[in-house]
């Protein structure tokens, strides 16, 4: 690890990781820490050796104009530090390209310089492609093995076997680690993987409004979203074929959300609305 600044000490930190890549369908989950990032004015305080981790003929360096001379920048993973006043408590936010190598040296890393600062919970989010209608919303999966978080905020248990991407390692070694672990994916349309897909950074940010009870401003992403939804519906209104397959994602995806809309799921919804916004409903007399 390269510190780059001296970290101070940081209050109740929470860590935030994605990863480009394997990870990162339509480049939702990397987009969500950029703009996090630019929101909270995050500034870069370490950042992983890319010596040991990459193949630079797969991530290769890039020439750059420095202001004074041309240099080679070094594509590798960042830990920037946020301090949101409207949070209360700091945030690292990790981003950076998943590696080619040694993930397990490369996650221990990361999770050592988030243990030695403090933190107790680390968020990963991913996405990948699914069969989900872009014109309705983007679901996203969040769990944890935690039983007292996976409690506190409805999180579903893990389930998924199979293949698994340095975020799904990372999770697991922030659970190895006794840290509180909570994943978010989101579900990318297959059919509309072009990136990037702002729809699915926006769903996947007001999950992270879940999750840190608070108010994150969602800058340009919900135009982009409603821009990206309507450039696909002219895509897929171009060709009968994906028309009638977006129909029938669409009639799929209502039916299996029909049983969500019973009156103690509304007022979940309604109480963690309220939760998210501090109570503040109240208006003029």
């Amino acid at each position: 690890m390269i510190e780059i600044e001296d970290l101070p000490e940081l209050h109740d930190p929470v860590m935030i990781c994605a990863f480009e890549g394997w990870n990162d369908a339509g480049e939702a989950a990397s987009r969500v820490i950029e703009h996090l990032g630019e929101l909270w004015d995050a500034e870069t305080v370490a950042a992983i050796d890319p010596e040991d981790y990459y193949d630079f003929q797969v991530t290769r360096p890039r020439v750059i104009n420095q202001g004074q001379g041309r240099g080679i920048h070094w594509n590798t993973t960042r830990i920037l530090l946020a301090s949101p006043d409207s949070l209360g408590r700091d945030v690292l936010l990790v981003t950076g390209i998943e590696p080619s190598f040694r993930w397990r040296a490369f996650t221990t890393e990361i999770l050592d310089l988030a243990a030695s600062h403090g933190v107790t919970t680390v968020i990963t989010l991913g996405a990948l492609l699914a069969d989900v209608a872009h014109s309705r919303p983007i679901p996203v999966t969040c769990s944890s093995e935690d039983e007292a978080t996976a409690y506190r905020y409805e999180l579903e248990p893990a389930r998924y076997e199979g293949p698994t991407g340095i975020t799904g390692v990372v999770a697991d070694g922030a659970t190895q680690a006794e840290m509180v672990s909570i994943s978010a994916w989101a579900a990318v349309p297959h059919y509309a993987s072009q990136v990037p897909c702002p729809k699915a950074s926006l769903a996947l940010l007001a999950q992270l409004e879940d999750l840190l009870d608070t108010v994150i401003d969602h800058g340009d992403l919900e135009e982009e979203a409603q821009a990206w939804e309507r450039g696909v519906d002219e895509l897929a209104n171009t060709d009968e074929d994906v028309a009638e397959y977006v129909s029938a994602l669409e009639s799929a995806q209502d039916t299996s959300e029909l049983p969500e809309a019973s009156g103690d799921a509304i007022a979940k919804e309604f109480e963690r609305y309220l939760r998210r916004r501090g109570d503040d409903t109240s208006g003029p007399a």
